[in-house]
């Protein structure tokens, strides 16, 4: 008998399901919903192609799928995101012996240029000075959830996730310090521990979050027991809340007229469930890649802004830092704009001065 006959015989969906369920218990929310969507990807085509079991994935197959991604019209990173959710799938299966350990080898992640790699999609420093302005003014608006979402994204560039592990007593009014701490299972940093950091923020951010605690925070805990910082009426918010906070706080359309010739008071975009399909709205990713570059703009070394974001500085100089030209030349400027000459530093020294 031979090995694949002894395996265990389990279809795509069963093994995609007990694979979710797997990363459930590891990864952050956020993290085990973009496997679950990738991996739909792959248990979808599957059907489409008769595939009953996973005994029945060789090389050709995988070749196959890999050529109906490409074939989609799907970006470059689109296809190497899905195709290395299929390789963990893989991995999984093959660790419990449903396939053989050497078929994971058989994904090839394609690599991606530099441009395929990023995405540009970010909250502009203007953009999010107007937004955040306009909060800090208003007497309706300050102190939301909407605003204090915005205040914490924008001058700390932390993830969803991260935002959703603090707990009030994981804020200290009086130094002005969030404390981002590993908290398994109910809430869990990307890297775990490694991500844990402590993280001064500005005045006007801490008078935020006290006005959002003081009048609009519900006073509800989590299933743990514990007191979220950023909760809904049904507890811990989850990153989906968070997600259509940060939409909301950056509609232009709140302190500006609107780019798209709408009116706010009839437009479907400012509603919750609708806020991401305002073209001018942005991601909490989009917020942090701002930050991110803002934070380097204001001169803060790549080492100081990867340990305030919970980054490696190569992940930030790749994937977030998004200057443009004039950013650039600000940057460049204290170190260029006596280079000249007539007072090169190197002749001097040669000559012994």
């Amino acid at each position: 008998m031979s090995d694949r006959d002894t395996r265990r015989d389990i279809t795509p969906v069963q093994a995609a399901e007990r694979f979710i369920r797997k990363r459930e218990n590891k990864n952050t929310e956020n993290t085990v919903r973009s496997y679950r969507q990738r991996t739909e990807a792959f248990v979808m085509w599957a059907h489409e192609q008769g595939i009953e079991s996973m005994h029945e994935l060789d090389g050709w197959l995988i070749d196959e799928y890999e050529r109906h991604l490409e074939e989609q019209g799907n970006a470059p990173a689109t296809v190497k995101g899905k195709l290395s959710a299929l390789k963990e799938l893989l991995k999984y299966c093959a660790d419990i012996e449903v396939v053989d350990e050497e078929l994971p080898e058989k994904v090839t992640l394609p690599r991606l240029s530099k441009d395929d790699q990023t995405n540009d999609d970010l909250l502009a420093a203007d953009d999010a000075r107007g937004l955040l302005d306009f909060y800090r003014d208003s007497v309706k608006h300050t102190g939301t959830v909407q605003h204090a979402t915005l205040e914490v994204l924008w001058h700390v560039g932390c993830r969803t996730s991260c935002l959703r592990s603090l707990d009030v007593g994981d804020w200290d009014p009086e130094e002005r310090v969030l404390r981002f701490r590993h908290r398994p299972p109910e809430t869990r940093l990307k890297d775990g521990k490694e991500h844990e950091r402590n993280v001064a923020v500005p005045k006007p951010v801490a008078d935020a979050l006290e006005l959002f605690i003081a009048r609009e925070r519900p006073e509800k805990r989590d299933d743990a027991g514990r007191k979220p910082l950023f909760s809904t009426t049904h507890g811990r918010a989850s990153e989906t809340s968070i997600q259509c906070w940060a939409y909301q706080a950056t509609q232009p359309c709140i302190y500006a007229g609107c780019p798209h010739n709408r009116r706010r008071d009839t437009c479907e975009y400012t509603q919750r469930q609708h806020a991401s399909k305002c073209p001018s709205s942005r991601s909490p990713h989009a917020i942090r890649t701002g930050s991110i570059t803002w934070q380097l703009n204001q001169g803060l070394s790549y080492v100081k802004v990867a340990k305030r974001v919970a980054a490696s500085p190569e992940t930030i100089r790749r994937y977030y830092d998004k200057p443009d030209l004039e950013e650039e030349l600000a940057r460049r400027r204290p170190e260029t704009e006596h280079l000249d000459i007539m007072n090169d530093l190197t002749t001097e020294d040669e000559n012994g001065a």
